[in-house]
Formats: structure tokens, C-alpha cells, sequence
């Protein structure tokens, strides 16, 4: 295990450097477009470290890119739910297997008889792992249309957060969203979440 998470760790560094590189090349945007939509089914790396770099020089458009991630994040996140519906056995455990996630999916299950779509919301949001609530949602039959609208909201709310801040602050500011970017989504997905708890106390 230790091996695969330092060949993981190797692969993401050399990731993140191809990303900053690229990001202001004339193929950016299917770049940012192709490893949204397979991020949501096998790949280890948030489609943010490409989109934070390609914000700092190209702020003004946050918008559109801030749409474009969620799409095709979302149409990725579809097949993953395809998947896990129909080839989980021949294609999704190989996916789990290779990240050493089978732990995490059995929690998944859990989740999913919680409360599937505000597991499949915060899951969208967070650094948690999507590809597992993506081939999960389909692997344990979860509501087609509760998974595609809970998808939507994760996603757009976490691509556009990150693209507006990266265009408000400038690039200091989103440099250390890049830096820092899995605590400031659990932070603000733990705030949604008392805020959902107190609602519902109310």
C-alpha cells in the first residue's frame, strides 16, 4: 500500500506541474474539459489544479470555466454512474482496487442509506472522492435523478467558489486556494452541513 500511495504522490506532483505549464496553452480549455469529465470516473487529480492556474491569466471569463468544469465533470460523473450500474464487476472494482478504496466504498454504502443526496452533494463539494459516489450511485442503485441534480449542485458549488475566488483575489490569493484547497472545502462543507443540521431543527 505504502508503494502505491507513493507512486500516487510521484504522479501527482509530476501532474500538477503539467497542469501549471499548460495552463496557459492554446489547448487549455479541452484540457480542463477532458480531465473534468474523467477525474468524476478513475483519475486521481481535481480538475482545480488546472482550473485555478487558467483563472490567474485568465480571470475575467471565471464564469465559463466555472460552467465548463461542472458540465463535463457532471457528464463524466454520468458514465461513472453507468459504470457501477452495468460493469462495475468488469470495469468500477478495478478502479477501487488500484486507489485502495475498497474501505471507502463500503462507507459509501452507508452513506447512501443515510441520506444519498447530500452524501452525492458533499461528496461533489469536497476533496472526498467523487469517483467512488459517481460508480457507487450506480453500483448501488441509487435514483438516477437524485444523483444527476446532487451532482450538479456539488460540483457547481465547489467550481464556482474556486473560480470566483481565483478571479476576485487575484493570483496570491488563488495560489494558496491551490495550496490549501482540500480544507477550505471541508471547512465550507462542514459549514453546509450544521447549516442543513440547524434548518432541520428549526
Amino acid at each position: 500500500m505504502d508503494t502505491i500511495n507513493n507512486r500516487l504522490h510521484a504522479f501527482k506532483i509530476k501532474t500538477r506541474d503539467w497542469f501549471v505549464r499548460h495552463a496557459e496553452g492554446p489547448h487549455m480549455q479541452a484540457w480542463l474539459a477532458f480531465f473534468s469529465f474523467i477525474e468524476a470516473i478513475f483519475f486521481p487529480l481535481p480538475p482545480d489544479m488546472l482550473l485555478i492556474p487558467i483563472l490567474t491569466a485568465n480571470g475575467r471569463r471565471w464564469i465559463y470555466y466555472a460552467t465548463l468544469t461542472t458540465v463535463t465533470s457532471v457528464i463524466g460523473g454520468i458514465v461513472g454512474y453507468a459504470i457501477g450500474f452495468f460493469l462495475f464487476e468488469v470495469i468500477g472494482k478495478t478502479i477501487v482496487s488500484t486507489y485502495g478504496l475498497e474501505e471507502e466504498m463500503a462507507r459509501v454504502a452507508e452513506l447512501f442509506e443515510e441520506n444519498a443526496y447530500w452524501a452525492i452533494f458533499i461528496a461533489g463539494f469536497s476533496p472526498l472522492p467523487y469517483k467512488l459516489f459517481t460508480l457507487g450511485g450506480g453500483l448501488f442503485n441509487i435514483s438516477f435523478t437524485t444523483f444527476v441534480f446532487a451532482s450538479i449542485l456539488g460540483r457547481a458549488a465547489r467550481f464556482y467558489l474556486v473560480s470566483y475566488l481565483a478571479y476576485k483575489f487575484g493570483k496570491r490569493l488563488g495560489g494558496l486556494v491551490f495550496t490549501y484547497f482540500n480544507f477550505t472545502s471541508i471547512l465550507v462543507a462542514l459549514i453546509i452541513v450544521l447549516l442543513v443540521i440547524l434548518w432541520k431543527i428549526v
